[in-house]
């Protein structure tokens, strides 16, 4: 698994192409999901966690940084608070 790091303005692209994606496709079923984006070319890969969206993108040859949403939820991942 490569730890590639994905740029701003890759990121800025990528939040655009999930928004279009949102826009034409009903996701009820995928709601929980990983979704994994590269933006260049506006691919798109759906799985159970991180680790198994980068199984489907090297399975397809792509080696390109992903930027990862929780479908359905406004963040990835949110660290929890102090009590």
């Amino acid at each position: 698994m490569a730890a590639n790091k994905i740029s701003e303005v890759d990121s800025v692209a990528a939040r655009q192409v999930w928004e279009d994606f949102q826009r034409e496709h009903d996701l009820s079923g995928r709601q929980g999901q990983t979704a994994g984006i590269e933006p260049a070319s506006a691919r798109i890969w759906f799985g159970g966690s991180i680790e198994q969206v980068i199984q489907q993108r090297d399975a397809d040859g792509c080696e390109a940084p992903l930027y990862f949403v929780r479908v359905g939820a406004p963040a990835y991942y949110r660290k929890g608070g102090r009590r």
